[in-house]
Order: structure tokens, then sequence, then C-alpha cells
């Protein structure tokens, strides 16, 4: 089927099952095209959440569209591909959060979103890239587990100076990882006048290099706002494309061209497609897992002071 062909079926399955689209930042740029959202993962389950729609379609990788089907509750949840995996979640088990505990006994665990829902229902606070920083500095300890990325911990543990336990101790983003701080170095040179963002979850030496560190969402804002024209941006390249959607007068340059999360890419216009038109693939979480999710993410709210999105419906 052409594009446009895609495109209409798509418009016309939505319209009539009373469906909506979300995308990832990292999802393809004609998929990101045809969304109604586009942004990080828990925002984007915010959104299924708080949705008047019957069924989510999630275009982003698996914990992403579990965690919309933990907090959109009464609707169905339908992630395209169910091949699309996000490698990090993978390098963590229940396991792994249960020796931490009794390895450092008293320490509480934070968890990142990008985990198995299996995982978040074991911490004591899940958080986002943006919200890391922030929780970990109000916990009255010295010490906490955090999972599953390590470079995301070291990065809260520079800002915090507190002792942060990486669970597991190589848990990274592949993805992340691939930029290097020769890429920084390089553009720099090309560019000296560009600013240069990039996602904690890279390495300490590319953090080092950066103007700004910060989420996905957070990079899109500082692109936004901040004076200047060229930006080197240190993260998956499908972030470039929103940037450039939403401030057309910016130049953002991708630090490394090949940072390209496979998982993300494999949802398609065709999958997309035959997910409403069939209503595959569902995501089913176990009423008892989901119910601990939401009291984990209720005590994480609370911590940071923000409104509970679900108490508000």
């Amino acid at each position: 089927m052409e594009k446009r062909d895609l495109v209409r079926e798509i418009n016309r399955l939505r319209k009539e099952l009373n469906a909506i689209v979300l995308a990832h930042n990292y999802q393809l740029p004609e998929v990101q095209d045809i969304a109604d959202y586009v942004g990080d993962s828990l925002e984007l389950s915010v959104k299924a959440m708080q949705s008047s729609a019957k069924y989510i379609v999630f275009a982003g990788v698996d914990f992403m569209a579990e965690q919309a089907a933990i907090l959109a509750r009464g609707k169905t949840v339908l992630h395209p591909e169910p091949s699309s995996k996000c490698p990090m979640a993978a390098m963590i088990t229940v396991e792994d959060v249960r020796r931490a505990r009794k390895k450092y006994p008293g320490a509480p665990v934070i968890m990142y979103v990008n985990s198995p829902a299996v995982v978040k229902a074991e911490a004591d606070y899940v958080v986002t890239s943006s919200s890391a920083i922030k929780l970990t500095s109000q916990l009255d300890v010295d010490t906490v587990i955090f999972g599953p990325d390590k470079n995301l911990a070291e990065y809260v543990a520079e800002i915090t100076g507190k002792q942060v336990i990486p669970v597991p101790e190589s848990g990274y983003c592949p993805v992340h990882v691939m930029i290097k701080p020769e890429h920084i170095l390089e553009l720099r040179e090309k560019y000296p006048e560009a600013l240069v963002t990039v996602h904690p979850e890279c390495i300490r030496g590319v953090r080092k290099l950066a103007d700004h560190v910060g989420s996905t969402s957070q990079m899109v804002k500082y692109v936004k706002e901040t004076r200047g024209n060229r930006f080197i941006v240190g993260t998956e390249v499908g972030l470039l494309y929103r940037i450039r959607r939403e401030n057309p007068s910016k130049d953002p340059i991708p630090a490394l061209d090949s940072a390209i999360c496979v998982d993300m890419k494999k949802i398609t216009l065709e999958k997309i497609y035959r997910s409403l038109r069939d209503r595959v693939y569902a995501v089913k979480v176990p009423r008892t897992i989901a119910n601990r999710v939401l009291r984990v993410l209720e005590r994480s709210y609370e911590m940071l002071g923000v409104e509970i999105p679900w108490k508000k419906c």
C-alpha cells in the first residue's frame, strides 16, 4: 500500500475505533507525523490515561506500551510490534533488585522508568531521566540503589553527591554509549558556535563536554528556548526530526549519525495500520503487578511534590 493510502486508512480506522496513536521521540519521521502526540515515555503514558479514546496505539518499545497499559485502565493499549524491545530494560531482573536490597539494607531502590513492570513493582520509587536528580536529592539517605542504567546512576551521583549503587553494575543503553567524546570534539571543531545538549544515558566523557544534559523533552525545550541557531544533539537521531519540525529556524546536528535504535525503528506505518485493523497486539499487565507499580508511582509523585495525574481524573 502506498504511504498516502496507509495514512488515509490509519486516519479512517482511528476515527471509527475511537483510537489515538502515541509516538515516542525516537520513532521514524512518518510515524511521528501521523501521531496524535509525540513525546517521552511517561509523558505519553499520562496522555493515554487522560485520553477518552478506547484504543491506544503506542509506537514505542515494550516497557512504554506496558506502562501505558498500567495507567490507561479500561482502555486497550496496542503495541504494533511486540519485538520492539528496549535492550537496557531487559538487562535488569527482579532477582537483581532483591539481591541489591540484601547487600545494601535500608537503601531505597530507585528504578528508572526504562524498566519492566515486574521490576518497577519491586522499587520504592520510579523516576524519569528528568526527575531522577530531584527525587534522589530529596531522600534523607546517603546511599541509594539505582537501576538499570549505570550512566544515569553515575550522573545522579555526580550531581547529588550521594552514593548511587548501579543495579545491574553494567546496565546501559546501546545507542547512547555509541556516542564518544571524540564525536563531540570533532563537531565542536567544525561548528565552534554550536551548543551541545546530550542525554544523561551518555557516558561521562560525553556529558562533561556538554553545555546541557537532559531528557529528550528537556533537550527539545533547551533548543527551543536557548539563543543560538546550531546545536549538537547527543541522543538517538529520531529526536532531531521533532526538533527540526518544531523549530524550523534551528539547525540541530546529530552527535553521531549512526546513533539509531533499531528496536524503535521496527514500528512502521504498515504495522500501525495492521494494529488498528486487527486490534493487535493488546498489552496485558497482571493486575497485582499493575497495582504495585501504581503505588510506587504515586509515592514518587508525592516525593517530587507533583500532583498525581490519575487522582485528577
